[in-house]
């Protein structure tokens, strides 16, 4: 519980004080919460004859009914330490909210009107026995003082106990209600499938500019080149520049072959299908300017979370290379229950900006197959780039 309860450096005391002063400060907006929701009762009821009436005081009951609500939760969120609790509820969650609220809320004002109780009467026991006056016929004896200290130690334990059972209560009831039903995880679910066709689309759309990009800036003027070097050596006289030309020309056809392969490799590199997603990684690692330490990688993964987690360290580790400054590269990637942990570390200035055009790309490429890509790189380094896949 104390991963729960207790916050970094924080005491015993003052974990006592801050627990005490939330449930105090709840127990005042339950009554609060419940005497609203008398009264809007009350008003829903004298206004029941009126439809159009009826529909505009019922929005603004539930307009103030969630006001309320988040008042109560930001209170518990911040005494109670749960982050969580502070989630917005629409309107017919915040009357849910503010119903069991009360009686929770109530129950805390018991056990703080009990502890008040304690805390006063053993004051006005204590000060009469010292002052030698008999209380209730009882006669100040070491005796008698000792079995009532032992008992008010228990019942203060056992108030001590109530407070962080109410305010456990709280912090349950908070997290329930933030919980969306099935309805809302549907539509959010939906919502998430829509985003994430459309930065697929966007994503290919986007790989098909670079590849016409790559193709236009460097194998088509390669092809250019070399054809205006044999038009010229077909026009040529001369055996001794006709040769010329055609080693040029042969020397152009060469540079074109490679830089196709290198676009060839961009768009899916064939190590994939041959060795899997370890092989591919090696590749890279050896194709890298700059010197890569890769670790193990799991074997048996699927084609396509093999194909994109090889772009993301792919597209990672040519950033690195081309605008970080970084003298090596670190690759890990690990299976962690049922995901696959990709992490690309460099020591490089840092500074790289996740909704780039090339991170970006990454980003939707990644959620299109229901994963998270999440980039650190402060100024001044260095960049962790971590990815996590699905992964049967």
């Amino acid at each position: 519980m104390r991963e729960r309860w207790f916050r970094p450096g924080e005491t015993v005391a003052r974990r006592a004080v801050r627990l005490t002063a939330g449930v105090c400060l709840g127990a005042v907006t339950a009554v609060v919460g419940l005497a609203y929701l008398v009264g809007s009762g009350l008003l829903l009821a004298l206004v029941l004859p009126w439809p159009a009436a009826r529909r505009s005081t019922r929005w603004r009951v539930l307009a103030c009914a969630r006001r309320l609500a988040a008042v109560d939760q930001r209170r518990a969120a911040a005494l109670h330490g749960d982050p969580s609790a502070a989630a917005s509820l629409g309107g017919d969650r915040a009357l849910v909210y503010l119903a069991i609220r009360g009686p929770v809320g109530l129950l805390g004002a018991a056990v703080l009107m009990l502890l008040l109780y304690v805390v006063v009467s053993g004051a006005v026991l204590m000060w009469d026995w010292f002052n030698g006056r008999p209380t209730d016929g009882l006669t100040p004896s070491l005796l008698t003082v000792g079995a009532l200290l032992a008992g008010g130690v228990v019942t203060l334990f056992l108030i001590a106990q109530g407070i962080a059972g109410v305010a456990a209560m709280e912090r349950r009831l908070a997290r329930w209600l933030a919980e969306p039903t099935d309805r809302e995880h549907f539509q959010r679910r939906i919502a998430e499938l829509t985003a994430t066709r459309a930065d697929v689309v966007e994503a290919v759309n986007d790989e098909r500019r670079r590849i016409e990009r790559d193709l236009h800036d460097g194998v088509q003027q390669r092809l250019v080149a070399l054809g205006m070097l044999l038009g010229r050596a077909r026009r040529s006289h001369a055996p001794d520049r006709a040769e010329a030309l055609l080693r040029q020309a042969h020397e152009q056809s060469q540079q074109a072959l490679t830089e196709l392969r290198e676009v060839a490799w961009r768009i899916y590199p064939t190590a994939l299908d041959q060795g899997g997603l370890a092989a591919a990684l090696e590749t890279v690692a050896e194709r890298s300017s700059v010197p890569v330490r890769l670790g193990g990688v799991p074997d048996n993964l699927d084609p396509t979370t093999a194909a994109v987690a090889y772009f993301v360290v792919s597209e990672a580790v040519t950033n690195a290379a081309k605008h970080s400054g970084a003298d090596h590269v670190t690759i890990s990637v690990n299976r962690e229950g049922p995901r696959l942990v990709v992490r690309i570390h460099d020591n490089g200035i840092g500074g790289a900006d996740p909704h780039g055009s090339g991170l970006s790309g990454l980003t939707r490429r990644v959620a299109a197959l229901d994963g998270s890509l999440r980039v650190d790189s402060p100024p001044g380094g260095p960049t962790t780039i971590t990815t996590e896949l699905p992964c049967a």
